[in-house]
């Protein structure tokens, strides 16, 4: 079987375009970070919800970490190189240069980022047909997918992009492209983000019914015919010339690529959990709920066969583990938001003042300022009378509304160090109630889930941890690498060079758990009942919930909830 004569000189190396930064790693066959180095990348927001970025900016950034990783390294011991991004647009003309998504014509800036909102009134119309294709991800298109987008430019830009557009990539297709000259995409990307079936194939009577039978032409030229599974070595491998971008030898293996948020589900799912006394040893990989947060948070969960949740993306048939559907449920902006809230705050600056003086970032000293002024009562009664309604950007999963907006109630007066560290604890608190109620959609649905498996920016934070262990009553696992969206991307590079036989092999051998967090039994009395039960006790789907909040007393009082920080139900009426 491939892989078992290698000798743990073998490397490969996982590079990962985020929001803010690009990152690679150097990680070995035990899925162990040698090497690790980071760059920022530039962002324009040149309007309210236009998000924009550059492709060759994004290129040069990962050409600069890659060379970093592999510095001292013996480049022949390098098998494969995996990549993973957000999934955002990427236009480029007929000769692969690049075209401007904005009306100030600028084609540096040729990335429509994954968050940006522009294209709110494409998706409605998209929405309001009800084709077919809907159902594969949770009845209803979100803004942040590739055809609402797309229908955006043809639009708005006609002249100065739509019509001289040559090719339309995901931007872990564009970085793979980059490298290796083949326009080949991933079944991740096309499956999650553009309506292609793995099963079916495009299905052309969706681009004619929204306005884009144009990209029919050519056999879907333009936005990818050739589709291959994620981990699948493409072409000859790495072009002299991006190899000498890269740093690294010509010919290495390149992998089909993952949306970054689907390599992190690939770097924590698949890990080995006997002793450590938790529900899913000795049960199917589907009991595990990869967690990843970041910028923003994604729930991914695999199914044998499909299961179609309201409101959650999916199902999507080998879009991270091949022979598995998936399940994505998300919720946008989760970091940004807790940077938000905090930095927002007028005691932000004695906050940055005090950290620095202890040399802790903020919410370090955040987490143990809410120790010291907790008392005896376990942290969750801070924020009785505070409530958070997190939706900032919209809600992604379980109610699938781009316009809902968010909430704060229950504010003082008082604007010190304490109010700031308790209006934190309970934005923390509304994000784990917005996955507790994505966990219970997909359990009504048909999902049985026993553990959480968490990766990401906010996995690094003590406290975001605890309150989604105490406040969803599950486990939650870590794993021994921090970084596991970067190994999930090693882990694409792997299976490339050969190496391993299956993704799932390269699942098992490279991901291994850290640290097990478990709910805290003490504060299990004032954890809230099931408040989504509460939503649906008034007779309305997720679709249908009225925008008005619900602030009558006694739904807010400890009687029903003592923490419920979330405010994460929305009635038309109460009976």
């Amino acid at each position: 079987m491939p892989g078992r004569d290698q000798e743990l000189g073998s490397y490969y190396v996982g590079v990962d375009v985020g929001t803010g930064s690009v990152r690679a790693a150097l990680v070995d066959q035990r899925g162990i970070l040698l090497a690790f180095a980071d760059q920022p990348i530039n962002q324009w927001e040149p309007q309210f919800n236009h998000h924009e970025q550059s492709s060759e900016d994004i290129w040069v950034a990962c050409c600069i970490v890659t060379k970093k990783v592999v510095q001292g390294i013996d480049l022949n011991q390098i098998r494969g190189l995996g990549f993973d991004a957000t999934c955002s647009l990427v236009v480029l003309d007929k000769q692969f240069h690049p075209l401007p998504v904005n009306h100030e014509g600028d084609s540096h800036r040729n990335i429509i980022m994954w968050l940006d909102h522009r294209a709110v009134n494409q998706v409605h119309r998209i929405n309001e047909t009800k084709h077919s294709v809907l159902q594969y991800v949770g009845g209803v298109m979100s803004v942040e997918m590739q055809a609402p987008k797309l229908l955006w430019l043809k639009e708005n830009l006609r002249e100065t992009c739509w019509d001289k557009a040559g090719h339309f990539f995901d931007l872990p297709d564009f970085l793979s492209w980059k490298a290796t000259g083949v326009t080949a995409r991933s079944l991740c990307s096309l499956v999650c983000k553009w309506t292609y079936s793995a099963e079916k194939g495009w299905d052309d009577s969706f681009w004619k019914m929204v306005g884009l039978e144009d990209l029919v032409a050519d056999n879907y030229s333009k936005i990818g015919n050739q589709v291959l599974p994620p981990g699948t070595s493409l072409g000859n491998g790495l072009t002299p010339e991006a190899a000498k971008d890269l740093g690294l030898p010509a010919g290495i293996a390149v992998a089909a690529s993952l949306i970054d948020a689907h390599a992190g589900g690939l770097g924590v799912i698949g890990a080995d959990v006997r002793g450590h006394g938790l529900a899913c040893e000795g049960q199917p990989v589907t009991s595990r709920l990869a967690i990843i947060c970041g910028t923003s948070s994604c729930h991914m969960g695999i199914s044998k066969n499909p299961i179609f949740v309201p409101g959650v993306w999916g199902p999507y048939f080998s879009a991270m583990v091949p022979g598995f559907w998936l399940n994505e449920g998300g919720q946008s902006v989760t970091g940004k938001l807790i940077d938000h809230m905090v930095q927002g705050h007028a005691a932000f600056p004695e906050l940055q003042a005090k950290a620095t003086a202890r040399c802790q970032s903020i919410y370090a000293y955040l987490n143990s300022h809410l120790d010291l002024i907790k008392k005896t009562q376990p942290v969750g009664f801070l924020t009785v009378d505070l409530h958070v309604w997190p939706d900032f950007h919209g809600n992604r999963s379980p109610l699938a509304d781009l316009t809902l907006k968010g909430m704060v109630t229950g504010l003082k007066l008082s604007q010190d160090l304490d109010d700031l560290a308790i209006l934190y604890l309970a934005t923390v608190q509304a994000i784990a109630f917005g996955t507790r109620l994505i966990i219970e959609a997909m359990e009504s649905a048909g999902h049985s889930i026993s553990t959480l498996f968490l990766c990401g920016g906010l996995g690094k934070n003590p406290l975001f941890v605890q309150m989604h262990a105490d406040i969803t009553g599950m486990p939650v696992v870590l794993s021994q690498e921090v970084e596991s969206v970067l190994v999930g991307a090693a882990i694409l590079g792997a299976c490339a060079s050969g190496d391993f036989a299956s993704v799932q092999e390269a699942m098992a051998r490279m991901s291994k758990v850290g640290k097990v967090v478990f709910p805290r039994r003490e504060d299990k009395r004032v954890l809230p009942g099931n408040f989504w039960e509460l939503m649906k006790s008034t007779g309305m789907g997720p679709g249908q919930v009225s925008r008005q909040i619900v602030t009558e007393k006694r739904l807010l009082r400890p009687s029903v909830s003592p923490i419920f920080s979330g405010v994460y139900f929305r009635v038309q009426k109460w009976h």
